[in-house]
């Protein structure tokens, strides 16, 4: 998919844990490798001077320079690696600012490993079509393979709108939740709750540990797992 040689990524993330974990998920993926990590602009730069990167899995919101002057500033420079941006913001004005330096996906916080692994596996697609193309529909599949169809798939029962409030009620919660205040705090059934706390879990994004109490069996309490 991806040649000979892995496509090497640059994750740039001012978050330490963010950053580590971009970096996993990027090894996890065949045919990437993450060649360095920076937690800062001036800190990549440095590393892009003496590294071979193809591809930064970048921050928009780093501490010292805002990711798409970041991307400007590499341009103006001669770097040509491209740009998957990472970012919470949903403001589409910056989206089509970032068309224009070399952006070829943004991925909205808080994701999963199965979307940017998506996000990565039609980068290589896109980056690995060669030769002539016969016509337009050939040139208009080529850059189709930058765009996901969809969400990733959810499983049966769960919707996306749903699963966005139950993550940002955890997320918020700081010393996490158990699903009956998971329930009061989205609307929802206790077992609704937990299903979706379940996935949760599943995909990295929170982890669970037993509540013990005074009485009674220990109640599950989920915690958000901080990264990505």
């Amino acid at each position: 998919m991806t040649g000979e040689r892995p496509i090497r990524v640059l994750v740039v993330e001012d978050d330490p844990v963010a950053a580590d974990a971009h970096v996993m998920y990027v090894g996890r993926v065949p045919g990437f490798v993450a060649v360095g990590k920076a937690h800062s602009g001036v800190e990549a730069r440095r590393l892009l001077d003496r590294t071979a990167v193809d591809l930064l899995l970048l921050d928009l919101h780093l501490p010292d320079v805002h990711g798409l002057q970041f991307a400007r500033s590499l341009r103006a420079a001669g770097h040509h690696a491209d740009v998957i941006a990472v970012t919470s913001a949903r403001d589409l004005t910056v989206v089509r600012e970032g068309v224009s330096l070399g952006v070829v996906q943004y991925v909205l916080k808080p994701f999963t490993f199965a979307t940017l692994r998506d996000r990565l596996v039609r980068y290589a697609e896109f980056r690995g079509a060669a030769g002539e193309a016969s016509g337009q529909d050939e040139v208009d599949r080529a850059l189709a393979t930058l765009r996901a169809p969809g969400p990733a798939a959810l499983p049966k029962g769960l919707s996306g709108p749903t699963l966005e409030r139950v993550t940002v009620a955890l997320r918020d919660s700081g010393e996490g939740m158990t699903a009956a205040g998971v329930a009061e705090a989205v609307g929802i059934s206790r077992i609704t709750a937990r299903r979706y706390l379940e996935h949760l879990v599943e995909a990295g994004r929170a982890a669970r540990a037993p509540q013990y109490g005074t009485v009674g069996r220990p109640e599950l309490q989920y915690r958000w797992v901080s990264g990505p």
